[in-house]
Parts: C-alpha cells; structure tokens; sequence
C-alpha cells in the first residue's frame, strides 16, 4: 500500500496510531524518570516530526508551553543541521532557550528516526529538568546565573556515547543521579517512538512517512481555517498587565488580534521591554501560548500538529518582553508567558464570549524549587508545581488547583514528603477565594511546608527559589464576574519576598497560597440552587453569600 492511495477510514486509524505511539513514549518517561516534577507531576512533552522537522503527533498530555515550542524550535534546529549529519544512533541534545521551550530547565533530547537506511522522521523529548545548576531564584540578572547552558551537541554519535558532554552536565548540577537518570528517560522514550513508527512502516509496507504526513497536515489546516472563517473578519485588542517584584511599574502586554478570512494575525507591539530578571518570554514560548488560546478557542478537537499552527502569525517585537534578546534572565518565563492565553482570550471575548474563560489562579503555574543537605549531607532538590483556581465560563463553574493553560499534576504531599526531609502538614481549598459569578471562579488553594527542627532536620539552610504570581493583582473576572483572591507566600506567618531566594531554617513554615479563579457574568444571576450548594460544600460561607451575591442563606443551611 501507498499512502496516495489510504482511504479515510484507514487514513484516521493511521493517524491515532501515531499519537498513541507518542503517548506509549510519554508512558515511558512516567515509568523511568527519577525526579518527581516528571514522574508525578508530567512537566514533559513527547512529540515527533517528519523528515523535513514538521511536528506530526504530541503525547495526549503535552504541556503547551513545550509542544508549542518544540514544533517552532525542532523544525528550526532540523533545518540548520546538513542532512548528512544525521545518523541511525544519533542522539541530539540542548537546552537553548532560544532554540526551544525558553529557560535552561526544558532540556531537549531529539533524534532521527531511520527506517530501510532512510531518514524518515524525527522524535524529541523535553524535560523539565528540576536541576540545572546556577543559582535558583526568579530575580537573576542574566540567563549565565541561571545553570548550565548546553548549545546543540550530539550525545551518542552512530550509537556511540559522548561521555565527555554527559560528564560535563553531571560536574554542573547539585542532583546528578537524578539528572542523568532523567536524560537516560529521554532516550529511551525516543527509543520507543522510533521503533514504533519503524514497525508502522513495516506494517502498512511504506518505505516514508511523507505522503502520510501531508494528508494529516493538510487536513488539520484546512479544519483550523474553516473554524476561523466561521468569525466575522474584524480587530480585537487587549492589555494584561503583569506584576513585578515590589518597587518596579508592573509589566504591559497589548495584544491586537486579527481575523482576517482563514488567517489570525496576532501583533503584541506596544509590550514592555524585556527586564532584568527571569521573567523574560523567548518567542518560541509566546508563541506557543497564544496558539494554545487561538487553537483552544477555533477548533480545540482537531490533534495538534503543524497544519494547526499554520493559520497563525505572530508579531512580537524583539527586545521586548514577549521576545527577548540573548542574554536576559529566562528561568521564570511562565510568570509572563502563561498570561499569553489570557490576553488572547480577553481580546476575542468581545466576538466569541462563549468560548472563552475569565481569568485563572494558577496562571501562572506556581514552581517552588527546594534544595539543600540532608543530615548526612549527601544533596537533595525538588521542585514542585501548583496550579490556582481555574476561571469560569459560559458553562461551568472554575476548577479546583488547576495548573492552567500550562498542563500538569500537583505533586501529592506522600511524594513530597518521600522525596525531601520536609513536612507537609497542610493542604486545603481555600472558602470565598473563587471569583463570584453567575459561574463561579474555582477556589484557591493553601499548602503548608515545615521544615523539621528534630532528628530528622536538614542542613541549614533549605533554600527556596520560587516562581509565581497574582500575589498583587488578583485574577480577573469576565462580564461582569468577580476576581479571585490573591495569592500569598509567606514564612512563620510573614510575607516572603517570592522573588529571591529564601533560605529557610529547622523549625520554619512556609505557607502558600495559590489564587482563585476569576468569576463569569452578574453574580446576582447565580442560580440559588448553586449557591446553597456551594455553602453547604464549604465552597462559599454564608457571609460570602451575603456580600458577594446579595443571598442571605442562614435559614437554608444546617447549623453546625
């Protein structure tokens, strides 16, 4: 058989092959990653290409952050290399910010696929790896403060490794067993697409993939453009503003979005210049944030791949925030970067007020890196995601603790407490922290951290590197929707600086909360039924009821 001549049915069957062979390779990571931000908390995408580098299929869980990237960044890096460098066994590995996902912890592993000694496609693994070395706090100057900076290089060279770069990357991180281990994760999850995709071919008697590939492509673009058309061409803008650390105006991002026939034009001039900490959005990364809202909001079903980036173009001017110059600060690009799919959203409100949600706690996804000795003194580093409340829609109440529009799982507290020699001595949701509405913002939620003062303290210090946000600026609601509560970072029940690096001793505790999601439409229009259930949930007390939604409930709820 032929590609030219697959029919529909055979055609779709082909094409969820693919993305279940990405998602055996996501599978393979979950199994053998060291670190617990992989293995618990899926800070990870698996995806592959075509020869020519154009992205194909991504895991089910891709993050967007990532597979958005990646799809700019390894067509990018595929097109730079002489084809004749590539090799069966060749094992390609960077972690340029520029070239990729956009801070030095998103380490790409990708690799050739060959199939009847052809070049066929090829398959790339990024993990966030929690250690990368350098200095972990979201106020450093410079990406050279921020941990190793590995350019393209080949690991393994025709199945031969390269111990020299593997030893340089194992002399630069606090953590390297669990560094390797988590690269060796890498390359086996690409080991397990490749030899998927080979016995696809075999299968199906194709000797290439790119007959195949131009169906799907083809079919995904034609299906985004068609979603587009259905919209009145027109221009829309918006503005987010973005909080920085105390003492420093706050970050401005303008968005006009144009629907002109199929094509979205999406231009951000008008942002702020880039800073001088870690804030900083590499283009690949803005770009992978504002797709996520135009793909989410058009056509969210279709698979991602390239036909479904086609329709987009993106204007982001260099030296600004939302696309900085080499060198600036970029480990905490999400505290910028996640508002992208806000600010798309807000802007096409105005034309699609259906499809779009207010505005969500956990964007930013909040990071909390801890590391330090154990008693023994032997290193111990962990990092752990949080999401917020999720904002509301049209047609559903906010989410709780979801990492929104990043994907990823909260990492359970057994895990936390299994990995570091820290407590876990609270997790909750957060009473009155969603977003009043006619559909109510998700709840908020706090966790509590001790660091132990008994036999089983650590060294001191423990430090703590945090990336966050909405700590000053609440999210915001939609048509007439409530903000969400703040989000609070402190230490022995005062305010931290969730900036800088926090040293912590034996005995301290750190809270945390994570914001809830903003409200959608009148409040008074939220249904009684709702209401009451939200009190006698926990959700609302009857004192939100009253101030929030104008709802006097002390004679329908139980007395406690």
């Amino acid at each position: 058989m032929t590609p030219s001549k697959i029919d529909p049915i055979t055609l779709e069957i082909l094409w969820r092959r693919l993305i279940s062979i990405v998602d055996e390779a996501d599978a393979t990571v979950a199994r053998t990653a060291f670190s617990s931000v992989l293995r618990d908390a899926h800070d990870y995408t698996c995806m592959f290409t075509d020869q020519h580098g154009r992205e194909l299929a991504q895991g089910t869980f891709a993050t967007p952050g990532q597979s958005g990237a990646m799809a700019l960044g390894v067509r990018k890096l595929v097109e730079q290399i002489p084809a004749d460098s590539f090799h069966a066994g060749d094992v390609f590995i960077t972690n340029d910010p520029w070239a990729l996902a956009g801070h030095l912890n998103d380490v790409c592993v990708f690799s050739p696929i060959f199939h009847q000694d052809r070049l066929v496609a090829f398959t790339a693994c990024v993990l966030h790896h929690s250690d990368i070395g350098g200095r972990v706090a979201s106020d450093n100057h410079d990406v050279f403060e921020e941990g190793l900076f590995i350019p393209l290089v080949k690991l393994y060279d025709h199945g031969e490794l390269n111990q020299a770069v593997m030893d340089m990357i194992r002399w630069n991180v606090r953590t390297p067993e669990n560094v390797v281990g988590d690269i060796r994760s890498q390359i086996a999850a690409n080991h397990v697409c490749a030899e998927q995709i080979r016995q696809m071919l075999t299968d199906y008697n194709f000797d290439g993939l790119d007959e195949l590939a131009n169906a799907i492509i083809t079919r995904s673009e034609k299906s985004v453009r068609a979603a587009i058309e259905k919209v009145p061409d027109g221009i829309y803008r918006a503005e987010g503003v973005i909080e920085q650390m105390e003492g420093r105006e706050n970050i401005v991002i303008k968005a006009t979005v144009e629907v002109s026939g199929s094509d979205v034009i999406v231009d951000l001039a008008g942002s702020s210049p880039q800073v001088d900490w870690g804030g900083n959005v590499v283009y690949n990364f803005t770009f992978a944030y504002v797709h996520m809202a135009i793909k989410s909001i058009f056509d969210p079903d279709i698979p991602n791949n390239h036909g479904s980036v086609s329709p987009l173009l993106l204007k982001a001017p260099e030296g600004s925030v939302v696309n900085c110059r080499f060198p600036a600060a970029v480990a905490a690009r999400m505290q910028i970067g996640h508002f992208m799919t806000e600010i798309i959203y807000r802007a096409l409100s105005k034309a699609l007020p259906d499809r779009v949600i207010a505005s969500s706690g956990g964007t930013p996804a909040t990071m909390n890196v801890f590391y330090g000795r154990r008693r023994g003194g032997s290193p111990w580093h962990s990092s752990v995601i949080r999401g917020g409340g999720m904002g509301a829609s049209s047609l559903n109440d906010g989410k709780q603790c979801y990492i929104f529009p990043a994907n990823g799982a909260n990492t359970p507290a057994e895990i936390m407490e299994s990995d570091t020699p820290l407590i876990v001595e609270m997790r909750e949701l957060l009473p009155d922290s969603g977003g009043a509405g006619k559909l109510r913002g998700g709840l908020g939620c706090r966790i509590v951290y001790r660091v132990p003062d008994d036999e089983t303290a650590p060294l001191p210090p423990v430090n703590l590197g945090i990336q966050s946000g909405r700590f000053r600026l609440a999210p915001q609601g939609l048509f007439g929707g409530q903000p969400g509560a703040r989000a609070q970072f402190l230490v022995n029940g005062k305010p931290g600086n969730p900036y800088g690096l926090t040293r912590l001793q034996p005995g301290d505790v750190v809270t945390m909360d994570a914001a809830g999601g903003g409200g959608y439409g009148d409040p008074r229009e939220r249904e009684r039924d709702a209401l009451l259930n939200d009190v006698r949930a926990g959700k609302v007390t009857a004192a939100g009821a009253k101030n929030d939604y104008g709802v006097d409930v002390a004679d329908e709820t139980p007395q406690t």
